[in-house]
């Protein structure tokens, strides 16, 4: 894309394009996706989202909830109890990320019977090496 008086495209406008890649690596992890819905009605603890992302492991969790914190999507609070406990919650940036991916994460609940049908069909006519099945 060229700038109007014909010049090469501006360094900012391609850092910003390629910085972009980096918010769709949250948005396109589904674990992430997983956790920050996880988290919709407000803060839980590690074993809440533990129980609640089916199929996360412990170590898988423990990065994502690392990562989300580090990108400002959630806050980890450490509460001065006995035991102590830590409890993570959603940040203003969070929650709209939550809204923003909520139609979406709708969308895939609503179609998974429709795609299992469809990866089915697709599976008895393709020899496994076409469809990427070893």
């Amino acid at each position: 894309m060229e700038e109007a008086a014909g010049g090469p495209p501006s360094a900012a406008r391609s850092s910003d394009a390629c910085r972009t890649r980096v918010v769709l690596d949250i948005v396109g992890d589904k674990w992430s996706l997983l956790v920050v819905r996880s988290l919709r009605h407000g803060p839980r603890r590690f074993t809440e989202l533990k129980k609640a992302v089916d199929g996360i492991s412990q170590r898988m969790l423990t990065v994502t909830l690392r990562s989300l914190e580090r990108d400002g999507i959630l806050t980890r609070t450490v509460h001065n109890v006995m035991p102590p406990h830590v409890s993570y919650e959603l940040t203003e940036m969070g929650v709209t990320l939550r809204e923003a991916t909520a139609p979406l994460l709708d969308w895939s609940i609503s179609h998974l019977a429709r795609i299992d049908d469809a990866r089915a069909a697709y599976d008895s006519r393709t020899p496994p090496s076409a469809s990427g099945r070893a």
